[in-house]
């Protein structure tokens, strides 16, 4: 009986010691998607991924006050219009090929100086059982407003693949009207992705 109970113990303590070390993993990929986008654009720089990290913020050791893509520092805020433009933003952890998604987020924006904000997906929404395997921050279920790190590099991102895509369908319509110009001239890439360090 003692032996038994000392495997177990064991086994447990492995299993202890090794989970943070599994769920710590750095981020090694961001994607956003949704909304106005027709292809998700691919954040893969180390130098920008470096500031967005799951493992931060409310519910860890840290007391960062900006960290992932939200400003904890102003709490929680009330529910934005839902008449902006709403995209998923995405964390994957591991190596290169088998990274997965480790964390997602909910992020929105208006126009021009308008703040941005974050929602942090709650117990009935898609991601919420995904997330929690990473790290539950306690504060589910509720929006943020974005980290101005985040906004500076993830807005002009956007804005730019939104006005591409635009481009494109337009000038795929032209070709198809006119029958110049074969629909493969205009497809777009399967991602966007970041390779220069944008801002901090």
């Amino acid at each position: 009986m003692r032996t038994a109970a000392s495997v177990l113990l064991a086994i447990c303590s492995t299993v202890s010691a090794a989970s943070p070390l599994v769920a710590k993993q750095r981020t090694v990929k961001i994607t956003i998607s949704g909304a106005d986008l027709k292809q998700p654009i691919e954040i893969s720089d180390p130098k920008i991924l470096e500031n967005f990290q799951v493992w931060t913020g409310p519910g860890t050791s840290g007391a960062d006050r900006q960290s992932l893509i939200i400003d904890w520092f102003q709490g929680p805020v009330r529910k934005p219009p839902e008449s902006l433009r709403r995209y998923q933003v995405s964390f994957y952890g591991g190596s290169p090929p088998n990274e997965r998604i480790v964390y997602v987020v909910y992020y929105v924006f208006g126009s021009g100086a308008d703040p941005g904000y974050v929602y942090l997906p709650g117990g009935s929404d898609e991601w919420y059982s995904v997330n929690m395997h990473s790290i539950f921050h306690g504060v589910e279920g509720k929006w943020f407003r974005a980290w101005s790190t985040w906004e500076v590099v993830a807005r002009p991102l956007i804005e730019k693949a939104a006005l591409t895509d635009s481009i494109q369908s337009r000038k795929l319509l032209v070709s198809r009207k006119t029958g110049q110009v074969p629909d493969s001239a205009f497809a777009p890439d399967s991602t966007s992705t970041i390779t220069a360090f944008t801002g901090s």
